[in-house]
């Protein structure tokens, strides 16, 4: 059984709730990452901010980056998979969230990220995780 842990990329960096949107935005840039999950001072993970997120719920509406906090862009709840969890647990949890990355946990603590195209080549059609890829490359 092929895990979340064999496919995902670990050593993950982590927004801090109360960073704001700008040091999210250049720690996406100098990592060259479209999303980071978002940890409270508890180390856990409160959701994960996208750069989608940034454009449409912070600069869109005219908020300051320099000033807003990037924990008040936490989902409701944070949507994760378990690090020893099988991968087609991770594509299920991602159809259902609609989202195309998840932080990977191991007992609340962040290990690292899976991505849609990560699945998609996990599963018996690798073709299909590289064109997932092709399609979502910026």
């Amino acid at each position: 059984m092929t895990t979340a842990r064999d496919i995902m990329t670990p050593g993950t960096d982590c927004i801090g709730t109360k960073e704001t949107a700008a040091d999210a935005a250049r720690r996406m840039a100098d990592l060259g990452v479209g999303a980071l999950p978002i940890c409270g001072p508890d180390d856990k993970v409160k959701g994960v901010l996208t750069d989608r997120d940034l454009i449409v719920k912070v600069v869109a509406p005219g908020r300051d980056l320099g000033s807003f906090p990037a924990g008040d862009l936490n989902q409701a709840e944070a949507v994760t998979i378990g690090a020893d969890d099988p991968v087609e647990d991770a594509l299920v949890t991602m159809t259902r969230h609609q989202v195309r990355r998840l932080p990977v946990i191991d007992q609340d603590k962040l290990v690292g990220m899976v991505a849609l195209a990560d699945v998609a080549r996990a599963l018996p059609d690798p073709a299909v995780g590289d064109l997932v890829e092709a399609l979502s490359a910026e």
